[in-house]
C-alpha cells in the first residue's frame, strides 16, 4: 500500500501500530475496558510529569478520574512548542491544525507512534466494510486554492489514492459533471461532508440516478464532520445504492466513533476514552445526554486528557459490552447561497479562515452569518482588531472560493454565543432557502 510506504519513509511506525490495533481489536469488551482504564492513568501521569503547562493544571494527585480538570480548545491556543512534553520538539512529531466547524483554531501535535495508530485504526475500521485504502476514494471535501496549499493537498490525494470533488460549488452543472466522472472511474467508496453528499444525493434522486449502477465498483459511502440523520441516510442510500457509514472524529484526536457492519456506532476504545459529562464535569448515567470529552490514550507529545470536543452526545454499551455512541448533537452546517445562483457548503469558510489563522495567529474563535444574499457578517474573537490588510485578505479569499462582489462585515466580539447544542456552528444562514 502506497500510503503505508510513505508513512514508513517519514518515520511513522505503521507496522508496529497495525499489530497493536489488531491486538486491541481481538480483545473482549471486558479486557479492552481494563486496558483503557490502565491507559488513561498512564497518559495522565506521563503529562503530569513531563508537560509543564499541564502540570500547572493538575498539581494534585487525584483519587478519582472525574477530579482531573477538563481541557478546552482555548487551552491549546498558545505557541506549539510551549504545549509539548519535555524532550519533544516540533521536528519530531506530526503537526496539524484545526479550525473546522467548531470555530476554535489551534495547532496540535501527535508523536509518531500515536499518529501511526490513527492510520492503523482507519485501515482496520475500513476493512470491516471490505474497503481498502487501495480503493479509489471519491472525496467530497474542500481544498485550499492558494498555489502551495492546493499543491500539497493534490500530492496527498495522489498518495492516498483519492479523487477530490471540491464542495465550493454545488450547482447542478457541476454535479452533472460529477456524475460523468462516476461513469469513467472505478471508485471504491465516497467520503465527505454529510451536507455536501446529501446535496449531491438529492440531485441524483431528482434525476433518477443511482451511482452504483453507473459505477459497479462502489462499496460504501462514509459521511463525516456533520450529523447524518436517518432521513439523510435514506436519501444517500437511494442515490448511491451502497451502505452509509457514519464517522465521527477529530483530527487532533482520532476517529472517535465509527459504524460497524452490525449498525453499532462503536467508540474507538483502544485508542481513546470517551466520556459524556454534566455541567460539573461528572460522567452522566448511561443513556443520558451530556458534553463529550475525549482522552487520547497514546499521545505522549501533547496532552488531550478530558478534552472537550464541543459536542453533546449520549453514550451507551452494546450487548457485548463495547462502548457505543448512541446519539450525537451538533455539527450541522447550512448551505451558502450566492447572487449568481451558485450554492456552496458552509465549511467553505474553514478554508477562507485558514489564511488569517496561519498568517496572523490572532484568531481565537469565529462564526460567519449570511444576513442577505450578498452580505456576510464575520464575528471574530481576536487578540486585537483586524487591520485593513487582514480584512482585505478575507475579502480576497471570498472572491476566490465563492464569487466576486460579496459584501463583508467584520465585527470583533468578546465571545461567541453558543446555541442549544453547546457547539459553535461555523456558518449560519439567516436567509430563506432558494426555491
Amino acid at each position: 500500500m502506497l500510503l503505508n510506504n510513505v508513512l514508513r519513509w517519514k518515520g511513522f511506525p505503521i507496522d508496529q501500530a497495525r499489530q497493536k490495533v489488531d491486538e486491541l481489536s481481538s480483545l473482549r469488551a471486558e479486557d479492552l475496558l481494563i486496558r483503557q482504564e490502565k491507559g488513561k492513568w498512564e497518559i495522565f501521569r506521563h503529562h503530569q510529569k513531563f508537560t509543564s503547562w499541564y502540570s500547572e493544571k493538575a498539581k494534585f494527585t487525584p483519587t478519582d478520574w472525574a477530579q482531573i480538570p477538563v481541557l478546552q480548545k482555548k487551552d491549546y491556543q498558545a505557541a506549539l512548542p510551549s504545549l509539548l512534553s519535555a524532550g519533544t520538539t516540533p521536528d519530531k512529531v506530526y503537526i496539524g491544525n484545526t479550525s473546522g466547524s467548531s470555530g476554535h483554531p489551534f495547532f496540535y501535535a501527535k508523536d509518531k507512534y500515536c499518529h501511526a495508530l490513527t492510520w492503523a485504526n482507519i485501515q482496520h475500521l475500513y476493512q470491516l466494510h471490505h474497503i481498502s485504502l487501495n480503493d479509489l476514494q471519491a472525496r467530497f471535501y474542500g481544498i485550499p486554492l492558494d498555489r502551495i496549499g492546493y499543491t500539497k493537498e493534490k500530492i496527498k490525494d495522489k498518495f492516498a489514492n483519492r479523487v477530490r470533488f471540491p464542495v465550493f460549488d454545488l450547482s447542478p452543472p457541476v454535479m452533472e459533471k460529477w456524475v460523468e466522472r462516476f461513469k469513467k472511474k472505478r471508485f471504491g467508496y465516497l467520503y465527505g461532508y454529510t451536507s455536501s453528499l446529501v446535496h449531491f444525493a438529492r440531485y441524483c434522486n431528482a434525476n433518477a440516478i443511482v451511482l452504483k449502477e453507473l459505477c459497479p465498483s462502489l462499496k460504501a459511502c462514509i459521511v463525516t464532520s456533520e450529523i447524518c440523520t436517518e432521513e439523510d441516510k435514506k436519501i444517500l442510500n437511494a442515490a448511491f445504492g451502497v451502505p452509509i457509514i457514519n464517522e465521527y472524529g477529530a483530527s487532533e484526536a482520532d476517529i472517535i466513533a465509527f459504524t460497524y457492519p452490525n449498525g453499532d456506532w462503536r467508540v474507538s476504545a483502544g485508542n481513546l476514552l470517551l466520556e459524556v459529562v454534566d455541567d460539573h464535569d461528572i460522567p452522566v448515567k448511561e443513556g443520558e445526554e451530556g458534553r463529550i470529552l475525549v482522552t487520547s490514550l497514546h499521545n505522549k507529545a501533547m496532552p488531550f486528557i478530558r478534552y472537550e470536543i464541543g459536542d453533546l452526545g449520549v453514550l451507551g454499551f452494546n450487548a457485548a459490552g463495547f462502548p457505543i455512541l448512541k446519539k450525537l448533537i451538533g455539527r450541522v452546517n447550512d448551505m451558502i447561497q450566492l447572487p449568481s445562483g451558485k450554492e456552496s457548503a458552509g465549511l467553505t469558510f474553514y478554508y477562507i479562515s485558514r489564511s488569517i489563522l496561519e498568517k496572523s495567529g490572532i484568531l481565537r474563535e469565529f462564526i460567519i452569518r449570511q444576513i442577505s444574499i450578498d452580505t456576510f457578517v464575520f464575528e471574530v474573537v481576536t487578540d486585537r482588531d483586524l487591520n485593513w490588510t487582514e480584512e482585505n485578505e478575507i475579502k480576497r479569499q471570498m472572491d476566490i472560493y465563492l464569487e466576486p462582489g460579496l459584501k463583508l462585515i467584520v465585527i470583533r466580539v468578546p465571545n461567541i454565543e453558543r446555541k442549544g447544542s453547546g457547539k459553535i456552528k461555523h456558518f449560519y444562514s439567516e436567509i430563506s432557502p432558494l426555491i
